[in-house]
């Protein structure tokens, strides 16, 4: 859901800055520029020295505007390596025990994993998800579990099973961790 909303969002900043970059590169180049434009012909400014030196007496006008600017910038930045971070591990670094090591492809051992996990007793819907560094990855897992079923009980059988197998068949020391656990929503049950 978070993926939809961050690509939706961006088309539409996007689309209202392509429409408004190209409208004034427009007008910029001699395009007839509408009656409600901010502009009226291509040697028209986007401040007049009045719009500019309105607040220049006030203190507090540039530093707050170049404060704005300067936060505005960092989330911009913070959004694009938030967007750019590979959050699922790719490969996973695998132990042959010759001083060489193989690649396991990510997405199979997630995708095992999963399969797994989806098969323990009570559990409606798996999923599995690979973070961290390829040779000390760590599992994301979450599970819907049906209305019958101990937690505890699921908690240590993904734990004994699908994650006690994944790490051996990867070779790894290790497999730290993170499970969810959420109820699966059910109608009411009849009594007669």
């Amino acid at each position: 859901m978070l993926r939809v909303v961050n690509r939706v969002f961006l088309g539409l900043v996007g689309l209202v800055l392509l429409v408004l970059g190209g409208s004034v590169l427009a007008v910029g180049l001699g395009a007839p520029a509408p009656s409600w434009w901010i502009h009226d012909s291509r040697h028209d400014v986007l401040l007049s020295d009045a719009e500019r030196t309105r607040w220049r007496d006030s203190g507090w006008w540039w530093p707050t505007v170049i404060a704005v600017l300067a936060v505005l910038l960092l989330l911009a930045l913070w959004w694009l390596v938030a967007v750019l971070r590979r959050r699922r591990l790719a490969e996973v670094l695998v132990d042959t025990g010759d001083g060489e090591g193989a690649l396991l492809r990510g997405r199979a051992l997630e995708n095992v994993l999963t399969q797994e996990a989806a098969q323990i007793d009570g559990v409606d819907r798996a999923h599995a998800h690979l973070t961290g560094r390829r040779s000390a990855p760590e599992a994301r897992v979450r599970l819907a579990l049906e209305p019958h079923v101990d937690p505890g009980t699921a908690l240590h059988d993904l734990t004994t099973d699908a994650l006690t197998h994944a790490r051996t068949s990867a070779g790894l020391a290790s497999l730290p961790a993170e499970v969810r656990l959420r109820g699966v929503k059910h109608g009411a049950e009849r009594v007669s």
